[in-house]
């Protein structure tokens, strides 16, 4: 019986990795210690969070804490990325509040089963958009939005902390402009207590990053701090509370889940569609892109669809235990990679610990300063803050740059998932106004030598002969070889890009300019491999170009069309009208069988003679047959 045993573990294993993912693998004492290190540092961030969360959804502040426990092990396990640790955020209970807020007064049971309900339906949602493998969406948020996503959400959690920070009521509004105001009108008035216990944090954390970085350094400089802290205000006022000097955690409601169905009446569900689907954006929007950063700096991959069935299914579940709208929380997943978790474990170490916590050491819990906490997220906002990356994006690439500021400062002014769209919108029209203009480049030969290869040469209809330099590295011993000047006749163009509508015109101006020099090449030979792909405004243009080019007594030919290219023209029936026999194989067959089709007279006052063939053409002191 008891080979039967590891048989059985290993044959149940293959379920555990389609069920959840690889990572079941991987599990071991390490990665469950290091889970655990830093699923115990979630916990105790979402305590002051999870509170005020629900606060702004309109929610009692044990709700708050409901979503920090079942919707937080459900997306993990379910879900995609191995760091996101789910719960309750800023932007989803402000978005809950400001679209349940007209149909119910806030904190009344109603408003809360309407919450309740409207959380189910998300996760409806959620889930089939994942089902339905329309996780394919993600793909259009580049690098550059996810960086100034990432750049601004640092921001954020950096400005939401400065009160608590400096020892100063919260602000009275909740945008980030609002609480940056609020700090710099009462800055005077910051705590030196708050301020020290938040210097006492940073500092712990940052010596033990340094010299020791596989250790919980940002829970040992929590612990450091709230510990020296009590002992601070023990002895500046003994026989107070900590609190009485210092803002702390302070009273947690014990945040056992409770079974309950969403008590509401069928016109009321009706009422709550359009708000669930809204509510549906923002929560994905926030996921996808939260998920994506923390892939970026964790070298994960990232799948979407699974990501969004996994937040689906979470607040379906969720929506029956007291949670509201759950996903992704940047001021908590980016704090559970830092603090070394490696599976999705640690956030289920963040709820069961959540609930142990506050069962058993709530009035110890209670005296965290708020201070700490607040340095914490400095500490991860900073980190996230890659001021290198800035630089590195500015030199390679203006428009990226750009897409990355724009989505910054709209993530720290406007609503998140509105800045993610945003940066979605400029990325994509910075990539559209990039490809709209595709490269066409004259080509010939760079000398008359046996060994010549094309190169590109200048565009302009007088070009001599010129010189171009090659790279020393490449031949330091060769002087600058010479590139012979055009055939009169045929143009050599390479077209570098896809001929698709917002390129038309680009394209159709340059071939127009090319028909219309004082003296034309009738003939034109498109090298096509690097043009990938045409739609039916880009078959049209070169039908018309056919056209023109026949109608000036010369031709069109392609030298390796792509495949693609081939299918679309087949089905608008330009093969039919180019002629098979203008489509070659390899450039010299292609200049072999254009040749008999030139002007021979031209040929003779020609004095290029780039061809091969130029030299059984007669010249200019052949006499006339």
């Amino acid at each position: 019986m008891e080979p039967s045993a590891p048989s059985a573990s290993l044959s149940s294993t293959p379920f555990l990795e389609r069920l959840f993912g690889d990572w079941v693998r991987e599990v071991s004492p390490a990665t469950l210690r290091a889970d655990a290190m830093a699923g115990l540092l979630g916990a105790v961030l979402v305590l002051p969070q999870g509170i005020a969360f629900a606060t702004l959804a309109g929610l009692p502040p044990a709700y708050g804490l409901y979503t920090a426990v079942i919707p937080c092990i459900i997306a993990a396990l379910f879900g995609s990325s191995r760091h996101v640790m789910s719960g309750p955020t800023n932007a989803n209970s402000l978005a809950l509040f400001a679209m349940l807020s007209p149909l119910a007064i806030a904190f009344s049971p109603l408003y809360i089963q309407l919450a309740l309900a409207v959380t189910v339906m998300v996760g409806v949602m959620q889930w089939l958009i994942g089902a339905l493998r329309l996780g394919v969406l993600a793909n259009f948020i580049s690098p550059a939005v996810l960086f100034g996503f990432t750049s601004g959400a640092a921001l954020l959690i950096a400005v939401h902390a400065l009160p608590d920070l400096l020892g100063l009521a919260a602000a009275p509004e909740h945008s980030a402009a609002a609480v940056l105001g609020h700090v710099l009108a009462h800055v005077t008035a910051a705590q030196p207590m708050a301020l020290g216990v938040a210097a006492i944090t940073l500092g712990v954390a940052l010596l033990l990053r340094r010299l020791r970085r596989n250790w919980p350094y940002m829970l040992i400089g929590l612990g450091v701090a709230t510990a020296l802290a009590w002992m601070w205000s023990s002895l500046l006022h003994p026989g107070a509370a900590p609190s009485a000097s210092l803002r702390t955690v302070g009273q947690i409601p014990i945040p056992w889940p409770r079974f309950e169905v969403p008590r509401i009446s069928w016109a009321q569900a009706a009422d709550l569609i359009g708000l669930a689907f809204a509510l549906t954006i923002v929560a994905l929007g926030q996921a996808i892109s939260i998920a994506k950063t923390v892939a970026l700096r964790s070298g994960q991959r990232i799948d979407a669809n699974r990501e969004f069935r996994g937040q689906g299914l979470s607040n379906i579940v969720g929506g029956f235990f007291s949670s509201y709208v759950s996903c992704g929380s940047m001021n908590r997943s980016m704090p559970n990679l830092e603090a070394g978790a490696r599976t999705p474990l640690a956030s289920v170490f963040s709820a069961l610990l959540l609930l142990a916590l506050v069962a058993v050491s709530a009035p110890l819990l209670a005296q965290i300063p708020m201070a700490a906490l607040a340095a914490l997220l400095v500490l991860v906002a900073f980190a996230l803050l890659d001021m290198s990356r800035w630089r590195q994006l500015f030199t390679l690439s203006r428009s990226d740059f750009s897409v990355a500021l724009a989505t910054m400062v709209a993530t720290v002014t406007i609503r998140l998932e509105v800045a993610i769209l945003l940066g979605m919108i400029l990325s994509l029209m910075s990539f559209l106004y990039r490809t709209s203009k595709p490269a066409m480049r004259t080509m010939g030969f760079d000398s008359r030598g046996l060994d010549r290869q094309f190169v590109v040469i200048d565009n302009s209809p007088d070009a001599g002969l010129e010189t171009t330099k090659t790279a020393p590295a490449e031949r330091p011993e060769e002087a600058p070889r010479q590139v012979l000047p055009e055939c009169p006749q045929l143009k050599l163009l390479r077209m570098e890009g896809e001929v698709y509508f917002g390129a038309t015109q680009h394209v159709a101006d340059i071939l127009h300019a090319l028909r219309t020099q004082p003296q034309p090449q009738k003939h034109l030979l498109v090298m096509g491999k690097s043009m990938n792909f045409i739609d039916l405004a880009g078959a049209e243009l070169w039908e018309a170009e056919l056209a023109a080019r026949r109608a000036m007594g010369g031709d069109l030919y392609f030298h390796r069309p792509r495949p693609e290219v081939i299918r679309m023209w087949r089905k608008t029936g330009f093969t039919r009208v180019l002629g098979p026999e203008h489509q070659f194989p390899d450039k010299f067959t292609a200049i072999s069988t254009i040749f008999g089709k030139l002007d021979p007279e031209i040929c003779r006052r020609c004095t290029a003679r780039i061809f091969w063939e130029c030299k059984t053409a007669p010249g200019p002191d052949t006499p006339n047959a």
